[in-house]
């Protein structure tokens, strides 16, 4: 190889070859057809995340990210499920509605989401009834 054309790094390379051989190959021929698994990765908080967003809602403002230390109204809402939990002072099926109190005594609103919005499903699909209103009452109109 010409001097001109060697890359910066090629001398050290010679000098300290790598322990172990870095040639790289493809993945056998019967491995193509294999799928990786994939599996799911689901945290204990998920579930109690899921049931908040399910009872509550998004909640009436956007988030604020920009603020270092903002906590978002689930996340406040799973760390104290969780402190309850940890002390087991409350029965496991009411601890959902415990935490939703605590939370209260401590200043946090939560609004629960069935009042504001409800749902129609029509052939599997849900529809904001808030948002669709006058088409729901034509088509109930019109069959």
């Amino acid at each position: 190889m010409p001097e001109a054309k060697k890359p910066i790094w090629y001398e050290v390379y010679a000098a300290f070859p790598p322990l172990v051989d870095t040639t790289y190959q493809d993945a056998k021929p019967e491995d193509d057809n294999k799928e990786d698994p994939i599996r799911p990765i689901l945290y204990p908080e998920d579930k109690i995340r899921a049931k908040f967003y399910r009872v509550y809602g998004n909640g009436p403002r956007a988030f604020v990210l920009s603020r270092l230390n903002f906590k978002s109204p689930c996340q406040r809402f799973v760390e104290k499920y969780n402190r309850l939990q940890q002390r087991g002072e409350v029965d496991e099926d009411k601890l959902f509605e415990e935490t939703a109190k605590a939370l209260m005594a401590e200043g946090l609103l939560l609004q629960k989401q069935a009042a504001k919005n409800l749902s129609i499903t029509s052939e599997g699909i849900p529809i904001s009834f808030s948002k669709h209103k006058q088409t729901i009452f034509t088509i109930l109109k019109c069959s």
